[in-house]
């Protein structure tokens, strides 16, 4: 298979897992990388565990196809859910997501974190063994908040302006408000709000994702950084959506942007 053997495959629940390619492309500029957003389904984080399931199945079955060795689950639904039935059905690695708790239990000066997240990923067993492990054992105090808006807005490439702060100042403000002094932005479209959110919520509130923790893993997996390093970027959703949400959401990158159906 040549350099198929070394590329990437990332999937997500629509075009927030492009927050991650990017990280990943500054690490390893030259590894062929082919992404799916499952548009057509979007989001993710408001359907049931099995559903969310079969369609990580589904894309992933699409993504070998094209020749990816190494699969990042840029979706913090779908690893809860997902990722380790994924490594039991298939001998390739699978690099999940999942919110940064670790990390932000380590900056916390309040002993207070705010959680951004979806549904799917608050409600799922994984995030409450993270608190488990690293927040009730320190003593520490956890909110949630699911946020759709931020999804959709993403989703219309709609990453400023009067109605990005309205969603952030209702989802995020009351945790300030409670005293969290560091917010995990738990989703992979969150981070292209970020601008917007540390606005809101001001320069003294520590934001944190794990986008960057993530490509960080992925180069460590793939120490050989060869090919050409195409981008493809195939949508269940609708193309002329992704031709105008890419340049907005990567607009340091090229990449081939395509059309998939995946039933």
């Amino acid at each position: 298979m040549g350099n198929l053997e070394k590329s990437v495959g990332i999937l997500d629940s629509g075009v927030g897992g492009l927050s991650v390619l990017l990280e990943i492309r500054k690490k390893l500029p030259n590894i062929p990388i082919h992404y799916i957003g499952d548009s057509a389904w979007c989001p993710y984080g408001n359907k049931p565990a099995e559903q969310i399931q079969a369609r990580s199945f589904a894309v992933t079955e699409r993504l070998i196809e094209m020749g990816a060795h190494t699969i990042v689950v840029a979706c913090n639904s779908a690893t809860i859910h997902a990722v380790e039935a994924l490594r039991a059905s298939y001998p390739i690695t699978f690099i999940g997501m999942e919110p940064a708790v670790k990390p932000a239990s380590k900056l916390t000066k309040t002993g207070t974190i705010g959680v951004l997240a979806t549904e799917a990923s608050i409600a799922g067993e994984k995030f409450h063994r993270l608190l488990q492990t690293h927040i009730h054992p320190n003593g520490l105090k956890v909110i949630t908040q699911h946020c759709p808006d931020f999804v959709t807005l993403v989703e219309r490439g709609v990453l400023t302006g009067a109605e990005v702060e309205d969603a952030v100042s209702r989802y995020a403000l009351p945790m300030v408000k409670a005293g969290a002094d560091t917010l995990v932005l738990g989703c992979t479209h969150y981070p292209f709000l970020r601008e917007t959110i540390q606005k809101v919520v001001g320069p003294s509130i520590q934001l944190i994702d794990t986008g960057e923790a993530v490509a960080r893993q992925t180069a460590s997996i793939l120490a050989l950084d060869r090919g050409h390093g195409e981008i493809s970027v195939h949508t269940t959703g609708n193309l002329a959506c992704l031709e105008h949400l890419f340049p907005i959401l990567c607009p340091s990158l090229s990449a081939n942007l395509a059309e998939i159906l995946i039933t």
